[in-house]
């Protein structure tokens, strides 16, 4: 499905305001920001691959697999810019048919997830697209319910209209689409056509503090050991 228009756009800024060099951190003996190169480059989806930073540090290690690297503008590094002004920087000096931002925040995202998200994009005929995590929850917002009534019986988890929370692990844009809506709004990141695609479980597990960060790695350092897993139960009958 390699589409020499297709860009994936890796973003990492040296600083971050709740876990210091996230990007960096190790998890399994890999820093953070190598799982989404990696899983991109095994999507097999894109014919280039950026790392798009604010620090040179990340130039070293977009060349250690073999990925390009994209200094942005220093005013484009705080915690205080915006995505939006950060994928038209990105799209004002590559030029593509679509960009797809692929966040080091969710390291156990896998290729074929990736692909899946592309395609379904394409197949949708979207110019926007963030990833969710579907849950069939009681959700309330300022105390009011979301998808529940407190007027009847409880309902059934199963029987609940599902609320989608952003991941952010894939979000993808038509560039010209983008361009456009951002050159006469100011804002772009949900553009024209918007779709969203729930991921997995293991992929909506988004590194944000030190507490996701032991999570993701321990969940990575056993990962091999549960590929055949098998559901066992309590032998209840056993006297």
């Amino acid at each position: 499905m390699k589409n020499k228009k297709y860009f994936a756009m890796v973003p990492a800024r040296i600083g971050s305001t709740r876990l210091e060099k996230k990007n960096l951190a190790l998890l399994n003996g890999k820093p953070l920001i190598a799982y989404a190169i990696e899983a991109a480059k095994s999507s097999g989806v894109f014919s280039r691959i950026v790392v798009n930073s604010d620090n040179e540090v990340f130039a070293k290690v977009a060349k250690r697999h073999d990925v390009e690297f994209y200094l942005r503008p220093a005013g484009l590094g705080s915690s205080k810019t915006k995505s939006d002004s950060v994928v038209y920087d990105f799209m004002s000096n590559y030029t593509s048919d679509i960009v797809a931002w692929v966040n080091p925040t969710s390291p156990l995202q896998t290729g074929d997830e990736i692909r899946n998200v592309v395609e379904f994009f394409i197949e949708q005929q979207l110019d926007s697209l963030i990833t969710v995590k579907r849950e069939y929850v009681h959700c309330v917002k300022d105390n009011i319910p979301i998808n529940f009534n407190i007027k009847e019986q409880f309902s059934q988890t199963q029987n609940l209209k599902p609320v989608d929370a952003f991941v952010y692990s894939v979000m993808m844009w038509r560039r010209e689409t983008f361009m456009q809506f951002y050159e006469k709004q100011g804002f772009a990141m949900l553009c024209g056509r918007v779709g969203y695609y729930p991921v997995s479980k293991q992929t909506a597990l988004i590194i944000k503090n030190i507490d996701d960060l032991m999570l993701a790695d321990y969940a990575l350092r056993t990962k091999g050991s549960f590929r055949n897993y098998e559901i066992k139960y309590d032998n209840h009958d056993k006297k």
